[in-house]
């Protein structure tokens, strides 16, 4: 199976479990300043969401977006984020792929993905980008949040390949064991990645947490690779 579909299984037979994540004691502060920053970062925007799971982050923006329009691979993650209720004039839920937007839509004024990145294989990361910004309006705000590595918190990593990618082995209540891919990039491995794409970028590092915050330069809404 390749490595796509060996996520999507992952997370859809972690459906069930997988809001538990956010309910570590440790995190819990953390997670009220990530919120606010983000609610303040993307108030008011047209969102594309990617990779949207159960839409936690979804229902955390809802009230403060103008739309969201979220989209994830996997049937059982999206039915757990329909079931929260959200009001639907103001958020869809849509199956799709992260890897390849929607581009019928030139209305998105902002693209957000929270803990996505760190399932992107580094190889894949230039054309996720560039097919990402294909999808939003120039001068769009893209925002994407996800883990710092902290040790005691976080699942330690199993293993380290010979790109650099790192991963982690993850157990589900049902018993069964998944390797999973999971990078923790620094702000100094973000930087060079993302700053091509604009002028504006802000990197914001919390205890737990990370966000990257940039406005889309023109030149770099430009048609991507299929």
């Amino acid at each position: 199976m390749n490595r796509d579909g060996t996520l999507i299984d992952y997370y859809s037979q972690r459906a069930s479990e997988y809001e538990r994540i956010y309910h570590q004691p440790e995190r819990q502060a953390d997670l009220v300043r990530l919120k606010d920053h983000l609610r303040g970062e993307l108030s008011g925007r047209r969102i594309l969401e990617l990779a949207c799971g159960t839409g936690y982050w979804t229902a955390a923006l809802a009230d403060a977006a103008e739309s969201i329009y979220a989209i994830d691979a996997s049937d059982e993650v999206l039915a757990i984020a329909r079931a929260k209720g959200l009001d639907p004039n103001t958020v869809s839920f849509t199956r799709g792929d992260a890897f390849a937007p929607p581009r019928d839509s030139s209305e998105f004024t902002a693209g957000f993905a929270g803990f996505w990145w760190s399932h992107i294989p580094l190889d894949r990361l230039t054309s996720f980008l560039e097919n990402f910004h294909a999808a939003l309006l120039p001068g769009a705000r893209v925002v994407f949040i996800d883990n710092r590595y902290v040790p005691g918190s976080s699942t330690p990593i199993s293993r380290t390949d010979e790109a650099g990618n790192t991963y982690q082995q993850r157990h589900l209540d049902d018993g069964t064991a998944h390797e999973v891919l999971k990078n923790f990039p620094t702000t100094d491995q973000l930087r060079p990645i993302l700053q091509p794409y604009t002028d504006s970028l802000n990197i914001v590092e919390f205890d737990y947490f990370w966000c990257a915050t940039y406005a889309l330069a023109a030149a770099s809404h430009h048609q991507a690779n299929p």
